[in-house]
């Protein structure tokens, strides 16, 4: 097995690994009613998202013109991974939303009972 083989795998890794981390901390941000920074994190996500996916379609691409890519657990587990990174960042986009969507209620409700 080539080392090129699992440096791939461990970039797909780390990628997907800081795209889920900022997507994890986009749903805290909005749960702190900062919006804009989970906007801005969520973005952050999305890019390192965009990387894993440019590294695996490398690879796809690859096996697709008749290379070989070997199969090993790095690259199974590199694939989990990503999979959860792509999960986490469709949440944190629901996530927030649901949040700002509370947050705009509370702010209504206390509209009203200022003018009640």
């Amino acid at each position: 097995m080539r080392e090129e083989d699992y440096q791939i795998s461990f970039e797909i890794i780390a990628t997907a690994g800081d795209s889920k981390g900022y997507s994890m901390d986009a749903i805290c941000d909005a749960r702190k009613g900062d919006f804009e920074s989970a906007n801005e994190k969520l973005k952050e996500a999305n890019q390192r998202l965009l990387q894993a996916h440019e590294l695996q379609t490398d690879m796809i691409a690859k096996e697709a013109g008749g290379e070989q890519v070997p199969v090993n657990i790095i690259l199974i587990h590199s694939q989990d991974h990503l999979t959860m990174a792509n999960v986490a960042e469709e949440l944190a986009e629901e996530m927030i939303s649901l949040y700002k969507t509370i947050a705009d209620l509370k702010t209504e409700i206390e509209e009203i009972k200022k003018k009640i």
